[in-house]
């Protein structure tokens, strides 16, 4: 079914949207203010989902895409590959603001900054997992589909990604192959294999570590080493095969900066670093607080605290220990903390964790967040718990997608 829609603002997840007979519609590959046709791909009773297929009026904003595999029908991989960069910036913005209003009472004005590495908004992800096809072709997944969109080239993938070649080669037997390039100069490729399938590896354009991933986190060397290394400043990062690592060069140094600032950590300070990952916050906040503070993270991905410990090997005034955080601050006995990290995955804190938390009576909590919506939920709960927003940044770590990453800093209120 096609309608003639004339589209309104834009919405959380790379939509935008448009009434049609007093129905919600959902637009993608839509900009706001523009008149298109869409074909719808989805109804529900409550609304609709459709694809813009022709223009009628576009938007100033609006550009060609430089990818041939965006559009409708193709890979979902980007969103906003038709707005020019300096738009997408300003609709994540327009996302956030509107999901801190609506979900967390909260009025703020927001700025998505640039992270430095990709100028032109391609060229910069450097961890990306290809799917497979039963007969072994790699692409990448179509939109809300498990159709698989061949490729040959993602034009937002490191140099040092195409460089392998991978999605150029069959991979027959394989379920998924995830290619890595990090800042250190490694390359490794991950194949996961289907289900009592093996994978022939393919020659490839550049060399690469080959591993086998077995499932739930766990990754096997089948070629050069498991892990990866990452520079940020002066220190280098172990992590291990498909381990949590930010995919833009520049996010990581980025981030761990916007902590800092918020943080503001002194000697001899005591810090919690929540879901800590390969140790990258915790490494800034030890170093601040020196060896008369301590910083404790924890992280319940065994890998990552395995490198996370290495990571922290020469700073001895941090400790990791393995465990879901919300049953891990009761069981090391955690009462208070001068300051409180917490970077969750895209599900956020959720309530319990938010109550442990502001339980600890830090005098600033500061919150990464990857999803504005969580984001916003959380920060309303925290407000229950008399801790106020002091301060938001912004920062565009996915270029021609949806996704934005905020750090926000919480104090108590003393009012």
């Amino acid at each position: 079914m096609a309608l003639e829609l004339t589209v309104g603002p834009v919405a959380h997840g790379g939509w935008c949207v448009a009434r049609h007979e007093g129905r919600v519609v959902f637009v993608r590959h839509a900009l706001p203010g523009e008149r298109v046709i869409a074909e719808v791909t989805e109804e529900t009773a409550r609304f609709l989902r459709a694809d813009a297929v022709e223009i009628l009026e576009p938007s100033p904003d609006r550009v060609v895409p430089p990818c041939p595999y965006a559009g409708p029908g193709k890979c979902g991989g980007c969103d906003w590959q038709h707005a020019t960069l300096e738009a997408q910036r300003s609709l994540k913005a327009q996302v956030v603001e509107e999901q801190l209003r609506r979900l967390g009472g909260i009025e703020q004005k927001v700025l998505v900054e640039e992270v430095p590495g990709a100028p032109d908004g391609l060229g910069w992800r450097t961890r990306v997992q290809f799917a497979a096809r039963p007969d072994g072709t790699l692409g990448l997944r179509r939109h809300r589909s498990h159709e698989i969109e061949p490729v040959d080239a993602c034009l937002i993938a490191h140099p040092e990604v195409e460089a392998v070649g991978a999605e150029r080669r069959p991979w027959p037997g394989a379920a998924a192959v995830e290619v890595i390039a990090s800042s250190g100069g490694d390359r490794a490729v991950v194949v996961r294999p289907r289900p009592r399938r093996r994978v022939p590896v393919p020659d490839l354009d550049a060399p690469a570590a080959i591993l086998l991933d077995q499932g739930r986190g766990r990754t096997e060397p089948r070629r050069g080493s498991g892990v990866v290394r990452e520079r940020v400043g002066d220190r280098e990062f172990q992590v291990t095969g498909s381990g949590f690592w930010q995919v833009h060069p520049g996010a990581a140094e980025v981030l761990l900066d916007a902590v800092l600032a918020y943080a503001a950590p002194e000697p001899g300070e005591w810090a919690l670093d929540l879901y800590c990952g390969a140790g990258l916050f915790a490494a800034g906040l030890a170093e601040a607080v020196g060896t008369e503070g301590a910083v404790l993270g924890l992280e319940s991905e065994a890998a990552a605290v395995r490198d996370a410990r290495r990571n922290l090997r020469d700073l001895p005034q941090a400790r990791v220990e393995r465990g879901r955080v919300e049953e891990a601050l009761d069981r090391f006995g955690i009462e208070r903390a001068d300051l409180v990290v917490a970077d969750p995955p895209r599900a956020g804190l959720g309530r319990e964790v938010v109550a442990q938390v502001a339980a600890l009576e830090a005098s600033r909590i500061v919150y990464v967040s990857c999803d504005p919506a969580t984001l916003a939920r959380d920060l309303s709960w925290f407000a229950d718990h008399g801790y106020g927003l002091a301060g938001l940044r912004a920062f565009d770590c996915f270029p021609m997608t949806h996704h934005v990453e905020c750090v926000a800093v919480l104090r108590p209120d003393r009012r």
